[in-house]
């Protein structure tokens, strides 16, 4: 059985960073894409980030670009999402998930929660200013 652990969430100051953690257990992941997505209070659950756990080639919303960076390690079966630069808006319940489903690496694909096939339970990031 597949399991997404997220932990690192917590509250930090606007400008602070922060890395979230996934580990994952329960079979090989070789052949999976990974992504973070995070959820604002009232907002629906949106795409941060993914990476091909084979390649490590990877895809981010343009409203992180250039301020989070997804990483794996792929002895360790965990995915990281180093957040530096934070905003008050990036305050959300950030997720892990997994997809096994062969597309191309298309962030108009990966963006799209009904492309995952499983998820972790959430770690929450708080952001003040």
């Amino acid at each position: 059985q597949v399991q997404l652990v997220e932990s690192g969430g917590r509250l930090v100051q606007a400008g602070g960073s922060l890395r979230l953690s996934c580990a994952a257990s329960g079979r090989t992941f070789s052949s999976s894409t990974m992504g973070w997505f995070r959820q604002a209070p009232g907002k629906e659950r949106e795409f941060v980030a993914a990476i091909r756990w084979s390649s490590g080639y990877t895809l981010y919303a343009d409203s992180v670009k250039g301020r989070f960076t997804i990483s794996r390690d792929t002895f360790a079966n965990t995915v990281y999402l180093q957040m530096n630069s934070l905003k008050p808006v990036d305050t959300a319940v950030y997720y892990c998930a997994g997809s096994d489903r062969r597309a191309p690496a298309s962030i108009t694909y990966y963006r799209k929660t009904e492309n995952y096939d499983y998820w972790g339970q959430g770690t929450q990031v708080t952001v003040s200013s």
